[in-house]
């Protein structure tokens, strides 16, 4: 990313300056326990402090007052104990307006600079580079929703070291492209995880995008691989193009370039990854370039330019999508060292992982304080490593260029994103999982009574379009008039079409829960399922979007879904890479 599009561009640490010299791809752009909270620290000003609620004077009023009590009675004892509760409370209470500073680094009096620091090393951009028009998923029963983060890998070429190393000198002005591009879909309860990649070069609809400045606008396009929404508009443009190909909300994005995947490496102290056969990535005669990667048979921890070594591997593992693969074989085995290390709530280990990763990663808006940071962390811990699925969308020769592009076998990817949209599980344990719940808290306040049908002014949208199906032709119609039969009079049709992967009933946001009651009678009168239901800042009443997933029929039938059920070779979760024959090495020359 360029110096005008993120903030605060930081230096990367002196010990691993070679690894931005190296690619994603061989073939350039071608085919302990946290302390502090209530803990017995000293306020940030220093023990003496006077205005540092719990310092020596405020200690010293609690004395002085427990003392005068105690002069004639028990009662003094005890006013002493409360007040020095009360002293603790307030500890307490400074340190939760710190947050995750204490948490993170488990100091006081240097503690806020250090923060102060960490913060300094963020590197951040706009989360969205363009509208997708799709919105952020309805809440459970209890509040809750997925957390969608696309984790993105740069190829940038700039450096004089990496031209030498792979070529390509009349590209080194070009921009970055986005050659690795996971979405971590994270379920609303967070018991469950998927990882789900899109080969780079999968040509896919690309909406319309601005540059990260602003100043130039880059028109959609259906013809180009995925990898170049990064020149198209950043990480941002990368994100609004897999939210209008799957119509899921990304919350976030993350990017690392070479020198943060080697940073973050060393950091775990290594990351295992296995392959059935000896293995060396070359140059051959047939096909040149090869990323160096060289490992013994078995399980290696690998590390520093190894580490990027095996995510840029594409030859030796024979396609990209099992180069995808092994990214999801590292970054699964990077999550178990991390759980197994107590990375979340040893003090040391999460004071290096803080000044490591800050330095690795660029985010989006959303993510650029380390208290933002570490709450994401936090909702990342308890996800079970044997919850975690990996996925690659299925793919086909893309016909217009079919030896070097790719695009996605339609309705399989399709099955995919509706799982995704619907937070169902896509391993099979999650059939034994808790049953989600279906009733809020007891202490929840109660829900307002919809408007009556006839005084609720509904807009129908046909949004039939998608899945590689043109629109259903007065669709919008059909849908008003059930509507009216159902004594919802003032409902009316839209005249501009919105394509829409699933359909929504969404509400005005600022209507807020009388808003959401009467688009749920709505939603009740069709037979939609009130996960359909959402909030929308744009719109001024109930507005019913008949997606691609209701071509036909006046009531809606919900697909059947069920936990675990992706197509047939696309999850690819793997516990040895097999290796291509021409790449098998035998340890030994």
């Amino acid at each position: 990313m360029g110096q005008n599009s993120v903030r605060r561009e930081g230096t990367r640490r002196s010990s691993v300056p070679h690894a931005r010299d190296h690619g994603w791809d061989d073939e350039l752009h071608g085919a302990g326990e946290a302390t502090g909270a209530g803990g017995e620290q000293e306020p940030a000003g220093g023990p003496d402090t006077p205005a540092a609620p719990g310092g020596r004077a405020a200690r010293r009023k609690g004395t002085a007052g427990a003392d005068g009590a105690a002069a004639g009675t028990a009662g003094g004892r005890a006013a002493a104990r409360k007040q020095a509760k009360k002293a603790g409370k307030r500890k307490v209470l400074r340190w939760s307006a710190i947050g995750v500073a204490v948490l993170v680094l488990g100091t006081a009096g240097a503690g806020y600079a250090y923060y102060e620091h960490l913060n300094s090393n963020i590197r951040s951009g706009g989360r969205a580079g363009g509208d997708s028009g799709v919105k952020k998923a309805a809440p459970n029963a209890l509040g809750d929703t997925p957390l969608n983060i696309l984790l993105i890998g740069s190829d940038s070429r700039t450096s004089d070291a990496n031209v030498a190393l792979g070529g390509g000198k009349d590209l080194r002005d070009d921009k970055p492209r986005a050659d690795v591009q996971m979405l971590l879909h994270v379920s609303a309860d967070r018991q469950n995880a998927s990882l789900i990649s899109i080969p780079r070069d999968t040509v896919v609809p690309i909406p319309e995008c601005k540059s990260e400045d602003g100043k130039e606008t880059y028109a959609a396009t259906t013809s180009q691989p995925i990898n170049s929404t990064l020149a198209r508009g950043g990480p941002g443009c990368t994100l609004t193009t897999w939210e209008k190909l799957t119509g899921v909300y990304i919350d976030h994005w993350m990017m690392v370039d070479f020198a943060g995947v080697v940073a973050m490496a060393d950091e775990v102290g290594g990351v295992p990854v296995c392959v059935t056969t000896g293995v060396h990535d070359r140059s051959t005669a047939q096909v040149k370039g090869g990323s160096g990667l060289k490992l013994p048979k078995g399980t290696t921890e690998v590390k520093g330019e190894q580490a990027l070594q095996w995510l840029r591997t594409r030859h030796a593992f024979g396609s990209d999508q099992n180069r995808a693969k092994a990214q999801h074989m590292y970054l699964n085995g990077m999550l178990k060292k991390l759980q197994q290390q107590n990375a979340w709530t040893d003090t040391g280990r999460l004071m290096g992982l803080a000044e490591t990763g800050t330095k690795a990663l660029q985010v989006s808006d959303g993510l650029d304080t380390v208290a933002k940071l570490f709450d994401l962390g936090m909702q990342l811990k308890n996800v079970k490593v044997d919850r975690l699925s990996t996925i690659t969308i299925p793919t086909d020769p893309y016909p217009a260029n079919p030896k070097a592009w790719l695009q996605p076998r339609t309705a399989d990817a399709e099955k995919i994103w509706d799982l995704l949209r619907n937070d169902v599980a896509m391993d099979k344990n999650g059939d034994k999982a808790p049953a989600k719940p279906t009733a809020k808290p007891a202490d929840a306040k109660p829900k307002p009574t919809a408007a009556a049908p006839s005084s609720l002014a509904v807009t129908v949208v046909n949004g039939t379009e998608g899945n590689d199906l043109p629109a259903v032709e007065g669709r919008a119609g059909d849908i008003k008039d059930v509507l009216t039969g159902k004594g919802f009079t003032q409902a009316d049709t839209s005249k501009e079409a919105k394509p829409s992967k699933g359909t929504v009933v969404a509400y005005p946001k600022a209507a807020g829960d009388q808003g959401r009651a009467d688009a749920e009678s709505v939603a009740k009168a069709l037979g939609l399922p009130t996960s359909t239901v959402r909030a929308d800042g744009t719109i001024g009443n109930v507005t019913l979007v008949v997606g691609a997933d209701w071509r036909e029929g006046t009531a809606y039938v919900a697909p059947k879904r069920k936990a675990g059920d992706v197509p047939e070779g696309a999850n690819d979760k793997a516990t040895c890479m097999e290796v291509y024959s021409v790449y098998r090495w035998d340890g030994v020359s």
